[in-house]
């Protein structure tokens, strides 16, 4: 990644309200957008057991993790992700073709999986 457009995005990422575990995002938006374009690669829940790449840790590992929230919150900025995720006001991050379906993460979006992961954190 280029200096300016890795300083834009770190800019970009300090915009995004820090939330709180189960700040506000909805569950099952979070569920959704989870299986549409984290199940490629991620294991998430119930949702495909068998799924993923096998290098690749579940959402269930990452929930139990210390840092899961900060993980979650930044996920966008740790690679392969940039590549595939577009952040409002970012310029794509490389002028290569995405391997996979793009899409655009905003806060709501953070929130709503923030939301849904709390639900595969242990008791």
């Amino acid at each position: 990644m280029k200096r300016p457009a890795l300083a834009v995005a770190i800019l970009v990422a300090a915009s995004f309200p820090i939330a709180s575990a189960g700040a506000g995002g909805h569950v099952e938006a979070g569920r959704k957008i989870a299986e549409t374009h984290c199940a490629r690669c991620h294991v998430v829940g119930d949702f495909n057991p068998m799924g993923g790449i096998g290098s690749t840790p579940s959402f269930q590992l990452l929930a139990k993790r210390d840092d899961w929230l900060e993980r979650f919150q930044t996920f966008f900025e740790r690679r392969p992700h940039p590549v595939f995720v577009r952040v409002p006001g970012v310029a794509r991050w490389t002028t290569l073709p995405s391997h996979v379906k793009e899409f655009m993460v905003t806060p709501a979006n953070l929130d709503d999986v923030i939301a849904f992961v709390e639900t595969l954190r242990p008791e």
